[in-house]
């Protein structure tokens, strides 16, 4: 989550010259709830756990009842996975899936922060089961677990932080709750990244690949190529490459897939330099909202 969701604002009451003059005190004003700041102001300010952060009243949903997020195969947000520097700590976003399991603590924030933005740009839900997480891809998915319960839920991040007191994740409450800790504030967790699974398509002729679609790394010729995407089973590249052709149907050069160690690699190209690979990123990142990587081999 953005350091913007960590912030508190107290307004302090004013008191009119006039009040001033009387030989009775004005009785102090109760504390204001914390107000709404502007996004690059939150963005400067540390985190922290605030206990009344809480849904105000009886919940508008059965949390019980909220599924886990849902993995699916998602473009990487075009802004969101940058490198980006926080309280003096450069933070490096990853930009392709891939096996994490660690453990550390966790915290959640709530209607403090509901209807906010978060960092990849989505308005914040405290009900949806999402989560914040300093380097993991933008969007992507997690299994979070309780480790003192068992309890586990599957969550979507798509918010950065947290950037302080030494917690690996934030959650949002509704995550919170199903993991069992809304009420302490704090676990002691696992997190395992997920991969997505292979996007539905509608049934389709099979059709042979040619040889010049999977490559090992060692033959692929040099020159500069963008990057559309990387998938840890070969499958998902297939799918995801049968549907970039569909809807870049003017694509001239060939969707290679290069095959390096663990992962599959969608490789659109060669080009013949910088400048060409550029225009072809930015008309992509125009039609599909997302931005391939320019990579010289």
């Amino acid at each position: 989550m953005r350091p913007a969701l960590y912030a508190l604002c107290l307004v302090l009451p004013l008191c009119a010259c006039a009040e001033l003059q009387k030989q009775e005190p004005a009785p102090q004003a109760a504390p204001a709830k914390p107000g709404t700041l502007p996004v690059a102001q939150l963005m400067r300010r540390p985190g922290g756990y605030y206990r009344d952060d809480g849904p105000d009243g009886v919940p508008p949903v059965d949390l019980d009842a909220i599924p886990d997020a849902q993995p699916k195969a998602e473009p990487l947000n075009p802004h969101a996975n940058d490198p980006y520097v926080v309280f003096g700590k450069e933070y490096v976003p990853e930009k392709e899936f891939s096996d994490q399991r660690k453990q550390g603590t966790a915290s959640w924030y709530g209607r403090k922060f509901q209807g906010q933005r978060t960092w990849s740009g989505e308005i914040y839900d405290m009900y949806a089961m999402t989560a914040a997480h300093p380097t993991l891809p933008i969007p992507s998915y997690a299994r979070v677990t309780n480790l003192q319960n068992g309890k586990s839920v599957v969550v979507r991040i798509n918010d950065r932080g947290p950037f302080s007191s030494g917690r690996m994740m934030d959650l949002s409450f509704a995550a919170a709750y199903k993991l069992g800790f809304a009420e302490s504030g704090i676990a002691a967790v696992e997190v395992e990244s997920v991969a997505p699974p292979a996007p539905a398509t509608p049934a389709a002729p099979a059709r042979s690949v040619a040889a010049a679609d999977s490559i090992p790394v060692s033959a692929e010729t040099a020159g500069i190529y963008l990057q559309l995407g990387a998938f840890s089973s070969r499958a998902n590249a297939d799918s995801f490459r049968d549907n970039i052709r569909k809807q870049l149907a003017w694509l001239k050069q060939p969707i290679l897939i290069q095959e390096r160690g663990k992962l599959f690699r969608l490789h659109l190209g060669p080009y013949a330099n910088r400048g060409e690979a550029n225009a072809i990123a930015e008309k992509i990142r125009s039609e599909l909202d997302f931005k391939p990587l320019v990579v010289n081999k």
